[in-house]
C-alpha cells in the first residue's frame, strides 16, 4: 500500500513537494486555509483586471527546469527573459536608468558619473561570482542533520570570503563604486531579501551575479500565477486532491509521531507523513506550542520587513512606463537605515511598480493597464496600526503621477490594498513580515529552523522560514530538500 502524505499549505513549496512526492509513488493530499492555492504567489481578478499579488519576476530559471525534469513533465508555464531587468528612477532626476545584462549597455549610462565604471563593475561581479560558486552548493542546496554538520561543511568554504561576514552589502558595493547612483542601483537587490543594503550581509552580493551574469530575471507569460495554475494542472493529472478553506489549528500525536492534524472545524486528517508549508517557525510556536518558539522568543528573532502592496486598474495605457520599475527618493541612505523600524519614514516612500499588462494584455481591458505597487514598510512589530494605509497609498499615487507626468488618480477604475496586517491574516506571516525570517548570518543554512521536526519523526517543513530561505527558486529548492527528507524517512 502507498504511504500517505498530507501537506499543510498550498504555497509554491507545498505544491512542488506534492508533485515531487506523487511522482515518487506517494499518495498525497493538500490542505489549504484559503480558497485558492499559491500563498503569496497569487492573483486578484477584479473589475475586469488581473493582478499578480506577490512576486512579479523570478531568477534561477534552471531550478524550475530541473524540477520539471525530475517530475518527468514539460515545464507547465512559459517564461520570458527580462532585458532590461528593470528600470530605476531617482527623485530629482529626469534620467531613467535601465538595468541591462549587457555590461557595455549598462556601463554607458555611467560615462559621466563613475570613472572606469565598466572595469569596476567587472571586478565587482567577478567577486560576486566567486561568492556564489563557493557557497551555493554548500549553504543553499543541501540538507544538514545538525548545526555541527552545517559548520563542518561551512568550513569548506574558501576562507577568502570570511571578512564578508562582517561587512554589509552597502559596504561591499562602496568598496568598488564612488557615485551615489551606482551604489544605490547596485545595492537595490538587497531589498529582494526583505531587508536593506545596510543590514544585509555582503555575502549576498552574490545576487548581483545571479541577476547580471548567471541567469538573469524572468517574467511568466500570462502573469506569474501561471506557475501555480501550471503545477495545479499537473497535480490534477496525478489525482492529488486539495481541500480549500481548511485551516489547521492542532495535532494528534502518539509518542514521537504525528497521527493526525485537526482543522478549526474539528475535522481530523490522518496520514503516515506530514509536510508543513505554513511558516516553519510560526507553526512550531502556535500549533506545536514549542518553548523554543514561544511568542517572546519569536520576537527576538530577525524578521523581514513588511510590504504595503496595492493594485490599480486604470483607464489608459502607459507607454512611458516600463514593465518593472523602482522609484527612489533623494535620501536613500536615511530611508534605508530607518525603514524597518521607523513608521514615519514612509511618508516619503520608495516603491516598485509592475505594469502587469505591459506584455500580458489579457490582464487588463482594452485601452487599460493593470498596475502592481510594492512599498517596503515596517512590519507589525514596529507599526501595529495601518489606519493610515489609504493616506500612504494616495501619497504614492501622487508621487508616481508626478514622475510620469500624468495624473492617474481620476483614471483609477479598480483599487485593492493589502497592508502587513492583511498579509499576516492571509498567509499567517509573523507580524506581517513579508518574507518570514530574515537571511541574517545567524539565520541561514543550518541555522534556520530545520526542515525536519525536532520531536515528531514523521513531520517535515518546506517554505520561506526553513531551508534554504525566501524566494520562488528557494521554494523549489526547499521542496527538493523536503522531498529528500521524506524519502529517507520512508526507507
Amino acid at each position: 500500500m502507498k504511504q500517505t502524505v498530507l501537506i499543510v499549505g498550498a504555497g509554491l513549496g507545498g505544491l512542488a513537494t506534492a508533485l515531487r512526492l506523487s511522482k515518487q509513488g506517494y499518495s498525497v493530499q493538500i490542505l489549504e486555509k484559503n480558497d485558492t492555492a499559491g500563498g503569496r504567489l497569487n492573483q486578484i481578478q477584479k473589475d475586469g483586471f488581473t493582478f499578480d499579488t506577490g512576486p512579479s519576476f523570478f531568477s534561477m530559471s534552471y531550478e524550475f527546469e530541473a524540477f520539471a525534469k525530475e517530475c518527468n513533465i514539460s515545464l507547465p508555464f512559459t517564461f520570458v527573459e527580462l532585458d532590461p531587468l528593470y528600470s530605476v528612477h531617482i527623485s530629482g532626476s529626469k534620467k531613467t536608468w535601465h538595468i541591462y545584462k549587457d555590461t557595455k549597455l549598462f556601463a554607458e549610462q555611467f560615462t559621466d558619473i563613475e570613472v572606469d565604471f565598466e572595469k569596476k563593475f567587472e571586478e565587482y561581479i567577478a567577486e560576486c561570482s566567486s561568492i556564489f560558486h563557493d557557497t551555493v552548493d554548500i549553504v543553499i542546496k543541501r540538507n544538514f542533520s545538525s548545526k555541527f554538520a552545517y559548520f563542518i561543511e561551512l568550513a569548506k568554504v574558501n576562507p577568502f570570503h570570511i571578512p564578508k561576514l562582517f561587512k554589509t552589502f552597502w559596504q561591499q558595493v562602496c568598496q568598488y563604486f564612488s557615485s551615489q547612483e551606482a551604489r544605490q542601483i547596485l545595492s537595490l537587490v538587497a531589498f529582494f531579501l526583505g531587508k536593506t543594503p545596510f543590514d544585509t550581509s555582503s555575502v549576498y552580493t552574490l545576487l548581483s551575479y545571479t541577476e547580471f551574469k548567471h541567469d538573469g530575471y524572468y517574467n511568466v507569460e500570462g502573469g506569474m500565477y501561471q506557475i501555480v495554475t501550471g503545477i495545479l494542472h499537473e497535480l490534477e493529472k496525478q489525482q492529488v486532491p486539495i481541500l480549500y478553506n481548511t485551516e489547521i489549528c492542532d495535532v494528534q500525536t502518539t509518542k514521537n509521531t504525528i497521527t493526525a492534524v485537526i482543522d478549526t472545524q474539528g475535522n481530523s486528517y490522518k496520514a503516515d507523513i506530514f509536510v508543513i508549508n505554513a511558516d516553519a517557525a510560526v507553526f512550531r510556536s502556535r500549533i506545536l506550542k514549542r518553548k523554543a518558539y514561544s511568542e517572546s522568543k519569536l520576537l527576538k528573532k530577525d524578521w523581514t520587513m513588511g510590504y504595503l502592496t496595492f493594485y490599480l486598474g486604470i483607464s489608459t495605457k502607459l507607454p512611458q512606463v516600463h514593465h518593472h520599475n523602482y522609484y527612489l527618493g533623494s535620501n536613500y541612505e536615511e530611508y534605508s537605515k530607518h525603514i524597518l523600524q521607523d513608521p514615519s519614514i514612509i511618508e516619503k516612500p520608495y516603491y516598485y511598480v509592475n505594469v502587469v499588462s505591459k506584455y500580458n494584455t489579457n490582464c487588463a481591458p482594452e485601452g487599460c493597464e493593470s498596475l502592481f505597487f510594492v512599498c517596503p514598510v515596517p512590519n507589525l512589530i514596529h507599526k501595529s496600526s495601518w489606519h493610515d494605509a489609504e493616506q500612504i497609498v494616495n501619497s504614492i499615487i501622487q508621487d508616481f503621477s508626478q514622475r510620469i507626468e500624468l495624473n492617474i488618480e481620476p483614471l483609477i477604475i479598480s483599487k485593492t490594498i493589502y497592508t502587513p496586517a492583511d498579509w499576516e491574516k492571509k498567509c499567517n506571516l509573523f507580524k506581517g513580515s513579508g518574507l518570514g525570517l530574515s537571511h541574517s548570518i545567524k539565520q541561514i543554512g543550518g541555522l534556520r529552523p530545520r526542515n525536519f521536526d525536532e520531536k515528531f519523526k514523521n513531520m517535515f517543513y518546506v517554505g520561506a522560514s526553513t531551508v534554504p530561505g525566501a524566494g520562488l527558486p528557494m521554494a523549489i529548492i526547499s521542496s527538493k530538500l523536503a522531498t529528500e527528507r521524506v524519502i529517507n524517512y520512508s526507507k
